[in-house]
């Protein structure tokens, strides 16, 4: 399982996800499949953590949520 943060120069916006196939999930969500990521194509992959397993990933993926995912680079990855 990945969590995963997109970002969408379009929107200046992320968006925060999770998922077990990361190119597949990617891919649909820069074909406009995804309803709330729709209005943001194209979406680039800007981090994606490997959990263990899906109950790991919710927990990340709320608490990145919870805290901003720019905010979560930035306090984890210096970026």
């Amino acid at each position: 399982m990945f969590v995963y943060i997109l970002y969408s120069e379009k929107r200046s916006r992320y968006y925060v996800g999770q998922t077990s196939d990361i190119g597949n999930r990617l891919k649909r969500h820069n074909q406009g499949v995804v309803p709330s990521t729709k209005s943001g194509t194209p979406w680039k992959l800007v981090l994606q953590l490997a959990v263990l397993s899906r109950s790991e990933a919710l927990i990340l993926e709320r608490r990145i949520k919870k805290r901003g995912a720019k905010r979560f680079i930035d306090d984890h990855f210096g970026v």
